[in-house]
């Protein structure tokens, strides 16, 4: 700790975000980045608490005391090796991560103003590539190959792992690159694609081998269901059997592919999308691919109503901006969130579960709490608008969840396209070999990405226990 008194002289400065006026109108990355010398300063704000909070808080068990010390002391790459010993991909936590180590830090206990562990987090990752810390690691070979289907974080981390331990690794990904939601469900807007492509190249270097366009299902009866799928470039179909017999061990993280869908009356109306179909084919616009107009899911000049109040629904209210949006609306049937800093129910340390004003809803957004959905309007097979109803949640006397009660009359919310944005559901694995591992959501349903790496992690352990000699 070589600033003890940082915390009571120096108070917490965020980067910030570009301006709306500038922001709204490029896929660039919204949030800035303060100088070097301000990054050391917000680092040497750290206590070094005797228990640190942050470190039991992190999924990945990162220690930012040890980090934001040799950050402070200008030492950015002892900085950046404490940081990657527990953090394969800092550079995307560093950006998308909600920090779970900020809100149990001591200082947001006192004062509300923790430690800016995640921007110092990126900051350090950045510089380590600048600055040509970061080199190919090859390492010597155990003769024993293991496949990693899918190549989302969870994949990545475990390909990661295993190819450091020695293990010749195959990544299966049926899409047409790698990242997962990284790639195609988080906008550019908040993390640059070359920054996953960056850290690709360092990986390849490194001997794993990456195979796009092939589906791993646990039946082959399952194709038609891949060719009927606009999001798969599946070109070649594989079963896990056989992967498991071609393989010494097998890592499954196919994510959470199944969207939670809302059917009511006018679903199949032309307006009505996933939220990732929107997400996921404007990253590929982006990348430079042709999309047909019959197919392009675009709000440009239309009313748009995002369903769903989490962080998808968020991405998607920041991408209807860019490309036009003349409005934004985003409804949630669950109560509003407690405003403030302070979770009565989830007291420090513990995550507080209040209301989060995104970048994206700063630029402009009508947000409203228990909404109902009853039906999906239209005219010519063209979806108008949604009737939705206000509700209101009342204890069950039976314990469990909460009933659902109406709280006003229906009203009509006018809309030219809607985005389901509520989630997905937690797939079911078949049965499998005993040397085929599950990890990320695939294995815990959606989570945050911080919590998939740490899974993807875990799996690497668990693949070298189980193909490590038994004495």
């Amino acid at each position: 700790m070589g600033n003890p008194k940082a915390f009571l002289t120096i108070d917490r400065k965020e980067a910030g975000y570009r301006p709306i006026h500038d922001r709204i109108h490029d896929y660039g990355e919204v949030e800035q980045t303060l100088n070097s010398h301000d990054r050391q300063l917000q680092a040497s704000r750290c206590m070094d608490c005797g228990v640190p909070f942050c470190h039991s808080a992190c999924p990945l068990g990162n220690k930012p005391p040890e980090w934001n010390d040799a950050l402070y002391k200008g030492d950015w790459r002892l900085a950046y090796e404490l940081l990657n010993a527990t953090n394969d991909f800092p550079e995307f936590t560093g950006r998308i991560c909600p920090a779970l180590c900020e809100k149990a830090c001591v200082l947001n206990l006192i004062e509300h103003q923790p430690t800016t562990n995640r921007e110092d987090e990126a900051a350090i990752t950045e510089h380590a590539w600048e600055e040509d810390y970061i080199h190919p690691v090859v390492p010597e070979r155990n003769g024993k190959k293991v496949a990693v289907v899918g190549a989302g974080p969870a994949g990545l981390v475990a390909a990661n792992r295993l190819n450091r331990m020695g293990y010749k690794v195959t990544v299966y990904e049926a899409r047409e690159n790698a990242g997962g939601l990284l790639r195609y469900g988080i906008p550019n807007f908040k993390l640059n694609k070359e920054v996953i492509d960056r850290r690709l190249r360092l990986l390849r270097e490194e001997g794993i081998e990456f195979v796009f366009g092939v589906h791993v299902v646990s039946d082959k009866k399952a194709v038609g269901d891949i060719q009927n799928d606009p999001t798969l470039s599946a070109d070649k179909v594989m079963t896990f059997d056989e992967l498991s017999t071609a393989f010494d061990a097998v890592v499954v993280s196919t994510g959470t592919p199944q969207a939670r869908d809302l059917k009511i009356p006018g679903r199949d109306l032309k307006g009505v999308y996933f939220a990732l179909e929107m997400l996921a084919q404007q990253n590929r616009v982006l990348a430079g691919e042709e999309i047909k107009k019959d197919q392009l899911v675009n709000a440009k000049d239309k009313d748009v109503l995002v369903i769903g109040g989490g962080d998808t629904g968020s991405d998607c209210i920041g991408t209807a901006h860019r490309q036009g949006a003349r409005s934004v609306t985003q409804i949630e049937i669950m109560p509003k969130p407690p405003v403030g800093p302070d979770d009565p129910k989830n007291p420090w340390p513990n995550w507080p579960r209040t209301l989060k004003t995104t970048s994206s809803h700063e630029e402009g957004c009508v947000r409203r709490w228990n909404i109902n959905s009853l039906e999906f309007l239209g005219k010519d097979g063209k979806l108008t608008g949604v009737r939705v109803q206000p509700i209101d949640w009342k204890p069950n006397p039976e314990g469990g969840r909460p009933i659902m009660v109406e709280a006003g009359k229906p009203e009509v919310i006018k809309a030219q396209v809607v985005l389901l944005a509520m989630g997905f559901l937690r797939p079911e694995q078949p049965q499998l070999a005993s040397n085929v591992f599950v990890a990320g959501d695939a294995a815990s349903g959606a989570s945050l990405v911080v919590r998939a790496m740490a899974s993807g992690r875990d799996a690497a352990k668990k693949v070298d226990v189980f193909l490590s000699p038994k004495e």
